[in-house]
C-alpha cells in the first residue's frame, strides 16, 4: 500500500501540548459496529468481567541532554545503547561536532565524540559506568518529548511525570508507551472491582517513534528493533484470561506489535526475550489481541498503519474524522481511542 493512503488532514491545534489533569478524564472514542464518545474513566463499564489489559511497564530515560563543546551549545538526544558506555545521540547542531571533541554536560558529566554515522548520528563515549550514567541522566537530562510537543529551553518540570506511565517499572525507553498514561489508580481499583484483570509486558520504544516514513511504499519502511520481554507468568494470565473467555486489551501499540511477536499460528503467547522490528500493516491476520486501546496517531504514520490494519483502512478515517470534528486531541498527550476489529480474525 502506498504511505498516502493513510494521509488525513489534521489541524495542527489539534496536537495536544499537556495531557488532561486527571489522566483518566481524558475522551476515549469507542469504535465498535457504530462510534461513541466516552472518557477514559468509564473504561470499566465499556469491558466485561474476565478481559484482561495487557500495559506496557517500560520506563522512559531522561535522555536528552544539553552541553557545550567549548562556546557552542549543543543539544543530543541519545537513542541508542551500544554498551560500555557508548550511545548513539541524535545532535544539533552535529555539523559542529568533530571526533574526539568533547561535550561538558555539567562540571562532572561529559562526554568524548566518537565516529558519525552516514545517517549523521553521533557516537558518544561516556566515561562511567552504566549505573553512574543512569545517574547522571536523572539528574541533568530532560525527558525526550517528541518534537510537535513544544516547550521553551529543555521543557517542563512537571513533563518528569506527565510523560511516564504508572505501571514505568523497567528502565530502557526512549519515549513513552503513551496510551498507558491514562491509567490512574483509582481507575486501576475499579477495573479490578469490576474483574477485569491487568497483566505487564515490556517492550522498550526506541528511536523508530522519531523517524517519519520516508518510503513511498509502506513495504519499503524498514522498522527498527526495539528488546521486548513477555515472562512465562505473563503469557500464563494472558492465555488463562482468553481460555476462560475473556477478551485480550492491548494498552498501546507497543504491546500490539510485543504480544504479536509473542504469539504462535494458534493465538498462544508465549515467554518472549528478544529484539522485534514486526511491521504490522492491512492484510495481517491478529493473532493475540481482541480489543486496542490506543492514542491518536498522526497522518502517513506507521502507528496509523497499524491501527488500520486492526480495525480497518476506511473505518479509522471515518474515526479519525469525527475525532478532528469533535475536538479530539492528538498523539502523545492526546485523547484515546478503543478498538474493536473490523471483522473477528479466523
Amino acid at each position: 500500500m502506498r504511505l498516502d493512503d493513510f494521509d488525513f488532514a489534521l489541524p495542527r491545534d489539534r496536537i495536544a501540548q499537556q495531557p488532561a489533569s486527571p489522566r483518566d478524564t481524558a475522551k476515549l472514542l469507542v469504535v465498535e459496529d457504530g462510534i461513541s464518545d466516552r472518557q477514559v474513566l468509564d473504561l470499566p463499564d465499556v469491558l466485561q468481567p474476565g478481559d484482561m489489559l495487557v500495559v506496557n511497564e517500560t520506563k522512559v530515560i531522561p535522555v536528552r541532554l544539553s552541553g557545550r563543546r567549548g562556546d557552542v551549545a549543543i543539544s543530543v538526544t541519545l537513542h541508542t545503547d551500544l554498551g560500555e558506555g557508548r550511545w548513539l545521540a541524535f545532535a544539533k547542531p552535529g555539523r559542529r561536532l568533530r571526533e574526539g571533541d568533547r561535550v561538558v554536560f555539567a562540571d562532572d558529566f561529559s562526554a568524548s565524540v566518537g565516529e558519525k554515522t552516514p545517517d549523521g548520528d553521533v557516537a558518544l563515549d561516556f566515561e562511567c559506568p552504566t549505573d553512574a550514567l543512569f545517574g547522571a541522566l536523572e539528574a541533568h537530562g530532560a525527558m525526550p518529548l517528541p518534537p510537535y510537543i513544544r516547550r521553551d529551553g529543555e521543557g517542563r518540570t512537571s513533563d518528569r511525570d506527565n510523560y511516564q506511565t504508572m505501571f514505568a517499572a523497567q528502565r530502557g525507553a526512549i519515549a513513552a508507551p503513551t496510551a498507558g498514561l491514562h491509567f490512574t489508580p483509582g481507575l486501576m481499583d475499579s477495573l479490578a472491582a469490576r474483574g477485569i484483570g491487568c497483566t505487564r509486558i515490556t517492550l522498550h520504544v526506541g528511536i523508530g517513534t522519531f523517524l517519519p516514513v520516508k518510503a513511498e511504499r509502506l513495504e519499503d519502511h524498514r522498522m527498527h528493533a526495539e528488546y521486548g520481554f513477555v515472562s512465562s507468568e505473563a503469557a500464563a494470565a494472558i492465555n488463562g484470561a482468553r481460555a476462560g473467555g475473556g477478551r485480550i486489551v492491548a494498552v498501546g501499540t507497543t504491546c500490539v506489535r510485543l504480544l504479536e511477536s509473542a504469539a504462535d499460528e494458534s493465538g498462544i503467547v508465549h515467554a518472549f526475550a528478544d529484539d522485534t522490528d514486526l511491521f504490522i500493516t492491512p492484510g495481517w491476520r491478529f493473532r493475540a489481541v481482541d480489543l486496542m486501546m490506543t492514542n491518536f496517531h498522526l497522518p502517513k504514520s506507521t502507528l496509523f498503519a497499524l491501527v488500520c490494519a486492526f480495525a480497518g483502512h476506511d473505518r479509522m478515517l471515518d474515526a479519525y474524522r469525527h475525532a478532528i470534528d469533535s475536538e479530539y486531541r492528538f498523539y502523545s498527550y492526546g485523547d484515546a481511542c478503543l478498538l474493536s476489529p473490523e471483522a473477528r480474525q479466523a
